[in-house]
């Protein structure tokens, strides 16, 4: 006797579990409404986005789950489910380094999911400003690349800027070159932002020694003008080639596999612990022997671990520099707090920047 299902009866289970899952996500909306309702009764009116609680749900959807589909499937399905449910809450209106189709906002989708509204912005200091100004709720800029290293002028806004970093994104970067044109040999110009340029440089040469490079203000309003040119190509992803209809003419032309650039959540509200969260800090120091030591030596007592350190022009004198520090720990964390304390007193400027989760994958 077969006991094998048949196709029919494999269709069917599939059919009734669609319904369970549709009735169960309906079920979850209707408690994410209930959630606001309960929120708003106890005065709670900018506190409907809760970094910490996502990322902790998240991180419990990678540990139970089992297969057949993998961490990475199962986190983005649930990452558009909470989005979706939050919206039903309170929308969120989200700014990005634009114009469409750029990495950023490429990082916007993959950590707030689809169902959030989003505003391109021309520049980087123009997200900041409206975050600031209460017309976003939250922003996304990019502040590192694996490859070509820091973006300075996001660490530069926070010299003056009072918000909080939120959250952090990593995106792997996949790079192609877009074009009207059908042929490598009908290209003169080439269009990317400047860091998007240096990391496909080594397949630039090689291939397109004599076009001219020309850096804008970011891949997607490379695309933008490419759509408009001829002789010309971009070096932009997936998305922007969708967007502007333009044509790959080589795929994945980063000079390093596993490109990838982390970017940044930007916002009011400071972010409640979430269990494996990462502090960032400004510091600066007197111009004296040892400064630095005494700056660097209670994190290492108190057992913190440093992620990253990057020096800036303070723009407050000459050869006067100030710290980005980047620690794994919350600043409720009891060491955090010990050790910051007595940071600060060695620091002649001391600034938390924000204690937020550390991305998901």
């Amino acid at each position: 006797m077969n006991d094998k299902p048949t196709l029919q009866s494999l269709r069917e289970r599939i059919d009734t579990l669609d319904e369970q899952i549709q009735a169960l996500l309906n079920e979850r909306a209707r408690c994410a409404q209930q959630v606001a309702q309960a929120k708003i009764a106890q005065g709670e009116q900018n506190d409907f986005y809760r970094p910490e609680r996502e990322a902790e749900v998240l991180r419990r959807v990678r540990e139970r789950n089992q297969g057949p589909l993998g961490d990475t499937e199962i986190t983005r399905l649930f990452r558009e489910i909470m989005s979706a449910c939050l919206a039903l809450e309170q929308p969120l209106l989200i700014g990005y380094l634009g114009p469409e189709g750029t990495f950023t906002q490429a990082a916007v989708l993959k950590h707030f999911g689809h169902a959030v509204q989003t505003q391109a912005q021309p520049a980087i200091d123009v997200v900041f400003r409206e975050v600031e100004a209460g017309d976003c709720n939250y922003g996304v800029v990019p502040i590192e690349n694996s490859t070509e290293g820091v973006v300075n002028h996001t660490l530069d806004m926070f010299l003056r800027s009072p918000l909080c970093i939120c959250g952090e994104v990593s995106l792997r970067i996949e790079l192609h070159l877009l074009s009207r044109e059908t042929e490598l040999a009908a290209i003169h110009r080439v269009y990317a932002h400047q860091q998007a340029l240096a990391q496909c440089r080594e397949w630039l040469d090689a291939n397109l020694p004599r076009a001219e490079r020309i850096a804008v203000s970011s891949n997607g309003e490379a695309a933008r003008r490419v759509a408009q040119e001829t002789g010309a190509a971009a070096v932009a992803g997936d998305a922007a080639a969708e967007l502007y209809g333009l044509t790959g003419l080589a795929s994945r032309i980063e000079d390093e596999p596993g490109n990838t650039t982390r970017f940044l959540v930007i916002g009011k509200q400071p972010v409640g612990r979430s269990g494996q969260d990462k502090t960032s800090l400004l510091i600066a120091v007197k111009n004296e022997p040892g400064a630095l030591y005494r700056m660097l030596e209670p994190m290492a007592r108190h057992g913190l671990s440093m992620t990253r350190i990057e020096s800036r022009p303070s723009r407050r004198g000459i050869w006067d520099y100030v710290f980005f520090v980047d620690i794994e720990g919350h600043v409720e964390d009891e060491r955090v707090a010990s050790a910051l304390k007595e940071l600060e007193q060695h620091a002649s400027l001391f600034k938390v920047l924000g204690s937020y989760p550390r991305a998901v994958i």
